[in-house]
């Protein structure tokens, strides 16, 4: 009887763990910092505040910045955490490389507003995506993604034609790295944002440049080479050996990297 008593007591935890986490993992996985409509941005080169009204009544926000004679345009996809107020600084690492630069604030980050879904995050994206097809000619759209975004990024390549992929401290999958804490649960069935990676870049037809720090501890070194074991005809992997998860762009050889990445046309040729 005592074992009984047990086993139920041990199972409706469980149960309520995996209650807990099925509804609150946007908790986990989220960060954003919320900004009022009116809210004005400030950055010490010339930009515009861009928004998307979504068919699904979702509401995107973006900032672009533009200088003249551009070799084209970054659409960076960012990290999990606040919002663009804050990572629009990164635009000068583009602006200065002779980029164009443009950011969105995902779903319930910033200005932005709606329901947040693995599928409205692809979706969202593809359609800033095509609105920036509409300004710039597809060989001249680089696509970056960050962190988190970096998923995002390699589903919005596996879907177009860009001139570049950009992996900065990229992930295998949002499964993979979930099951790393949570491999109690049954991730497949509770977990709402999936996000793999590894899938996407099969679908990529452009030259991918992965930037990833080998002391990252959040998503490790080990990832990007397997991302880079999947596709090596198209992925070159780039490592800084003293870089984490969220300081690459305190390393030159960071900027020097990026660099000859968007201003070297035949550079993946001389680095495979």
């Amino acid at each position: 009887m005592y074992w009984i008593s047990l086993l139920t007591w041990l199972s409706g935890i469980y149960v309520l763990l995996c209650i807990a986490f099925y509804f609150f993992q946007d908790f986990f996985f989220f960060r954003p910092e919320i900004l009022p409509k009116s809210f004005q941005y400030k950055y010490p080169f010339p930009f515009k505040e861009v928004n998307f009204e979504m068919e699904d009544g979702g509401y995107i926000n973006g900032i672009h910045f533009e200088i003249p004679n551009s070799r084209g345009v970054v659409f960076y996809l960012k990290g999990n955490s606040k919002s663009v107020k804050g990572w629009g600084k990164f635009a000068r690492d583009f602006i200065s490389k002779g980029y164009d630069f443009f950011m969105i604030d995902y779903r319930g980050f910033g200005k932005s507003k709606g329901h947040r879904t693995e599928t409205t995050l692809f979706n969202d994206a593809q359609v800033v995506y095509k609105w920036l097809n509409d300004q710039y000619p597809e060989d001249k759209i680089v696509v970056y993604g960050r962190s988190i975004g970096s998923g995002i990024a390699a589903r919005i390549a596996s879907w177009n034609r860009p001139r570049l992929l950009i992996l900065d401290s990229p992930y295998l999958s949002f499964l993979h790295n979930t099951r790393r804490y949570g491999f109690i649960l049954p991730l497949e069935w509770l977990l709402k944002y999936k996000i793999r990676t590894d899938r996407f870049i099969t679908k990529v037809s452009c030259p991918v440049y992965i930037i990833h720090g080998k002391k990252d501890r959040l998503f490790p070194y080990n990832q990007s080479e397997k991302l880079r074991a999947i596709r090596p005809d198209i992925i070159k992997l780039i490592p800084i050996p003293e870089g984490g998860h969220n300081n690459l762009p305190s390393f030159p050889e960071y900027h020097e990297w990026l660099y000859d990445i968007l201003n070297e046309e035949d550079l993946f040729v001389k680095v495979r």
